[in-house]
């Protein structure tokens, strides 16, 4: 690993979620002595990744990642199959429909398809949730992606709210239930108010990239009967269109705690 594209990369997930942050927050944050962060920043400041801001001087992603990240949806195999499904689902259960992929310990939502209630909705692609705390998280950790480690380790988890599963052994049990069943769910684990059911996406090598579910609102949890199927439907169905050679995937044994 060269270590200066590792520190750029370091850099630009700590000012992810629309964090601006000072030179020495970043600095901070990394365990990185202030004058090694500024080289590097003013590097990528040089190349649209990141900018800063001119009354305050707090740094933030800049506009180039934008243009990488509409490249990459572009480029996604997995999103322009699920956009079709993810219509007709959010007519068929009348609630908000997320895809999302696995990316250091957290859930990126690449697709976003909005309740059909006609309410005014946020658009959420892009946006980033710990993925123990959500169901689409959970799908992916329990499909055996390869970065299971710092998410299923002997430390608690992140809290976001009285509700969020933070003790790794119950985390590890669930995974094993979502496993068998194919299908995960979350209770305002994330957002109050809000619940989740989402089930995996196999591509051609039996593999979980990405995950479909539901944001479901507290007032109609648990989900009904007919909206659990409609889910595993469209995960069937998008998978089968990924080459996928079963759904749900095949279980597997999940890497062994670390110490």
């Amino acid at each position: 690993m060269i270590q200066a594209v590792d520190r750029a990369v370091r850099i630009l997930m700590v000012l992810q979620g629309a964090r601006r942050m000072s030179l020495g927050e970043v600095a901070a944050e990394l365990e990185l002595a202030p004058s090694t962060v500024h080289g590097i920043i003013r590097t990528l400041l040089g190349h649209g990744m990141v900018a800063q801001e001119r009354d305050s001087g707090r740094y933030r992603l800049g506009p180039a990642t934008l243009r990488l990240g509409n490249v990459y949806l572009h480029t996604l195999e997995l999103r322009s199959r699920v956009v079709g499904w993810a219509e007709d689902l959010a007519r068929r259960t009348g609630c908000a429909v997320r895809a999302g992929v696995l990316l250091q310990g957290d859930v990126v939502v690449v697709h976003h398809e909005p309740s059909p209630d006609g309410s005014r909705q946020m658009p959420e692609v892009g946006i980033v949730i710990p993925a123990h705390a959500c169901a689409l998280g959970k799908v992916l950790l329990a499909g055996g992606g390869t970065e299971l480690g710092p998410e299923l380790g002997a430390r608690p988890l992140r809290s976001m709210t009285a509700d969020t599963v933070t003790d790794p052994a119950r985390l590890r049990a669930e995974l094993d239930v979502v496993r068998r069943t194919g299908i995960a769910t979350e209770a305002e684990e994330a957002v109050i108010g809000e619940c989740g059911i989402a089930a995996p996406l196999v591509d051609a090598s039996g593999e979980v990239p990405g995950a479909l579910g539901l944001v479901v609102p507290a007032s109609r949890w648990p989900l009904d009967a007919a909206a659990t199927e409609a889910v595993r439907t469209a995960a069937r169905s998008i998978s089968r269109e990924l080459g996928a050679p079963a759904w749900p995937p095949a279980v597997r044994e999940l890497p062994a705690a670390s110490a």
